[in-house]
């Protein structure tokens, strides 16, 4: 899961050592970097816990797709590489500059426009696609241009002319030579259709996210735990490294930002080099994959005993998490979830607006860590249960430190559900 909290650890590992040392870390991972204290130590793998989504709900979505199609004017979708080819079809892609596409149509089976030389991989990872075996593949040498190829994929299905939905995804050369190679099609985004069948999720979806969820909390019980034990004097990279460790060993791929005192100001953290003292505020930002399906957890704590200026600022942010929690509901416009939490951050003295509450107060989460639709200012999008969200208000305090509390959320008919409890305080981070 390459992603900010990936990049930020790397990034510092790599300012400090050596390259032949840093090779070396990344290709022995973080169980090699150290050892691990015992609370992270005996947690044991859940890889068992973890059900894959099935081809029959994989074939629901894509009939789910055909349905938005035609609610929307659009004659196919074009995929590439990337978390809604893997949500359509289960078939995972590096996208290279060779065009590799797969085009969902209104009616009939996908097919896809591929290599020749990759056909036989593509058609491979097609027999647990929705369309299967009856797929075609429109496949081009390395000499010719594969861009007419979506036409006539198209025409065979019986359209000269339409409107194409591009996903969000697929990178510009592609999509520029796409339409310039197909002037009978107009090309339009194709996010109602893919964030149309994303946004509310399946009862197998969330099965995953409740068990990343639950994955992450305990590695946090367990850092939190060790982190107490051993002292002062242990660095911010240490904890995320006993972090990433924790979820290889737990099963799933995970990483973690660990981000200490006046850098904890900083939402998406600091790539400098970090120590816990007695009484340092600590906040670790982090995830897990489970079976494609994420998790997105903040805690903050205090090594020893907080200030109260600690603990005024970790009780607004609980407060304005909760108010966000209560404001979810069906029908509810996406901003005014960010506007409740909002609203007790500025009365507390913390406003307005972005002043010391320096983002939106949450992002869609299923597939991809951050995803369609957004808990912001401004954004009319209704809710709709099944939809499943980040709930993290944050006070960041710059030169001092910064609190936030997330948790991730699913939107059910009764109102929103968090799927881990909140932090009950500073000195307690774990329910």
């Amino acid at each position: 899961m390459l992603n900010r909290r990936h990049f930020l650890t790397s990034s510092a590992v790599a300012a400090l050592l050596p390259v032949s040392a840093f090779d070396r870390a990344v290709a022995q991972g973080p169980a090699a970097a150290s050892k691990l204290p015992s609370a992270l130590a005996a947690l044991k793998s859940r890889r068992s816990e973890a059900q894959p989504i099935s081809v029959a709900e994989r074939e629901l979505r894509f009939v789910r797709a055909q349905e938005l199609m035609r609610a929307n004017g659009l004659d196919a979708v074009v995929l590439i590489g990337g978390t809604s080819l893997v949500y359509f079809t289960g078939i995972r892609w590096w996208n290279s500059e060779r065009l590799f596409i797969c085009v969902l149509p209104r009616k009939g089976a996908p097919f896809y426009v591929c290599p020749a030389f990759e056909e036989e991989r593509a058609r491979e990872q097609m027999r647990q696609a929705p369309g299967g075996k009856d797929s075609r593949v429109y496949s081009w040498q390395e000499d010719e241009s594969p861009y007419p190829l979506l036409a006539q994929g198209l025409k065979d299905l019986g359209w000269l002319s339409g409107k194409l939905g591009i996903e969000e995804r697929v990178t510009f050369v592609f999509a520029d030579e796409l339409r310039r190679a197909n002037p009978a099609f107009e090309t339009v985004s194709a996010t109602p259709v893919t964030a149309g069948c994303r946004a509310a999720k399946s009862a197998a979806e969330l099965a995953l996210m409740q068990l990343a969820n639950n994955v992450t909390l305990q590695v946090y019980e367990a850092a939190w735990k060790s982190i107490l034990t051993s002292g002062p004097g242990i660095t911010n990279r240490q904890v995320s490294e006993w972090i990433g460790a924790a979820y290889e060993q737990i099963g799933f791929p995970g990483d973690a930002s660990c981000q200490v005192d006046a850098y904890s100001a900083l939402p998406h953290g600091s790539v400098e080099p970090q120590t816990i003292r007695e009484g340092s505020l600590v906040l670790i930002d982090d995830g897990c994959t489970v079976e494609g399906y994420e998790s997105d957890i903040t805690r903050s704590f205090v090594l020893g005993k907080p200030t109260d200026r600690m603990k005024t600022v970790f009780d607004v942010v609980h407060r304005a998490q909760s108010a966000a929690l209560a404001a979810a509901k069906p029908g509810v416009a996406c901003g005014a979830v960010d506007a409740a939490a909002r609203k007790v951050i500025d009365e507390a003295g913390f406003g307005p607006g972005y002043t010391h509450f320096t983002h939106r107060v949450g992002h869609g989460i299923g597939m991809d860590g951050h995803e369609w639709p957004y808990l912001v200012k401004g954004n009319a999008k209704l809710l709709e249960a099944g939809m499943t969200f980040s709930d993290e208000p944050g006070v960041y305090l710059r030169g001092e430190f910064g609190i936030r509390l997330e948790d991730d959320m699913v939107l059910t008919t009764e109102g929103a559900r968090l799927f881990t409890p909140q932090s009950p305080s500073l000195e307690h981070p774990f329910a």
